[in-house]
């Protein structure tokens, strides 16, 4: 199959990239500069793709009809990964890139009459975060998407609101969509190392810098992980696969609670863990203080991750297990993790 990828430079993307042409897809890469692609090549051969099977087409999520000027003739499917992302993005530059850009996309998935694979987020599984948002349904009209902005953050409230939009275009359009939503990225289960735009390397860099004196939460608070691998296989198969579920949760269950991972990631970097606790609610007021949140490097958006919902993915395991995908075990991948993290450490300045 030929397959579009927006994001392709991306962490998860490469992976991705890697997968399917390992398979035998030609993968053309939407890239907004074309001077990235020859190390994306490089990316992908070192992951054990066959970068010869790519192609470079220009374009901007941030442009109109995304700066395209040729696509494949054979174009079968449409992956989605680009955004925009930050914990303190201006709103404008994110709803431009992450709705405007994102629309965009699924409009191009029409006009082309592809499948398109959507990455969301698994916070679209939390009925109750959503309805606290005032989001009850998938219509994205009728929801006060300016309080959904202040309260949720600007890059989640972005991402919230291009899926509804999505949703909305493709079943009105008639579009064949999946959505796959990941936990937080961990990563790759054989070789560990994390992108340094990935959140939870963020995570990592505070733990080693002893900016954790406190878990957020209690014990029952969870950060849900997924290696960067068992995404990648996913959105994959979502794209080439003929009869695919409408929404697929890729989410690792066996994510240990907070403090235990947090204990885990310590151990394996020769570190004491944080063993007290501090309630979720105190620790974002104390984030609103001015200077802090830039001196303990955590934002008050990033919070809303770590909660204690646990999730229902039988219908999405039991799918992606029956094609032979299956989570790696997560203590492996949080050990190859924290001692990917830590190699790279002792080389920082």
């Amino acid at each position: 199959m030929t397959l579009l990828v927006t994001g392709a430079t991306g962490y998860i993307g490469r992976h991705l990239c890697a997968n399917l042409t390992a398979n035998g897809h030609t993968v053309a890469a939407m890239l907004r500069n074309g001077e990235d692609f020859p190390a994306l090549q490089t990316h992908v051969s070192a992951l054990g793709g066959q970068a010869h099977r790519l192609q470079l087409i220009p374009g901007d999520l941030d442009q109109t009809n995304l700066g395209i000027n040729t696509l494949p003739t054979d174009l079968t499917a449409i992956i989605h990964l680009g955004a925009r992302f930050g914990w303190r993005l201006p709103q404008a530059a994110a709803r431009r890139t992450n709705v405007d850009g994102s629309l965009a996309v699924a409009r191009l998935a029409g006009k082309t009459g592809s499948r398109l694979v959507y990455a969301s987020g698994f916070m679209l599984q939390n009925t109750e975060y959503l309805t606290k948002l005032g989001i009850t349904g998938d219509e994205p009209d009728p929801i006060n998407w300016r309080k959904v902005y202040k309260t949720a953050g600007i890059y989640e409230a972005s991402k919230l609101e291009a899926t509804l939009r999505i949703r909305h275009y493709t079943r009105c359009a008639g579009v064949d969509f999946v959505e796959v939503q990941p936990a937080t990225i961990a990563g790759s289960f054989m070789s560990g190392p994390l992108d340094e735009s990935q959140p939870l390397f963020e995570l990592l860099n505070n733990l080693a810098r002893g900016r954790f004196a406190f878990v957020p939460g209690t014990p029952a608070y969870w950060l849900p992980l997924v290696a960067v691998d068992y995404v990648a296989r996913t959105l994959a198969l979502a794209a080439t696969e003929d009869l695919v579920p409408e929404r697929l949760l890729a989410l690792d269950p066996a994510t240990p609670n907070l403090q235990k991972l947090l204990a885990a990631f310590a151990t394996a970097m020769g570190m004491r863990p944080p063993t007290r606790h501090i309630p979720k609610g105190l620790l974002a007021m104390l984030l609103r203080i001015p200077g802090l949140p830039k001196l303990m490097n955590t934002w008050p958006e990033a919070l809303h991750f770590i909660q204690p919902l646990r999730f229902d993915q039988d219908t999405s395991a039991a799918w992606l297990a029956s094609h032979g995908i299956r989570h790696p075990c997560i203590a492996e991948v949080i050990t190859n993790n924290a001692v990917a993290f830590s190699s790279k450490q002792k080389n920082w300045p």
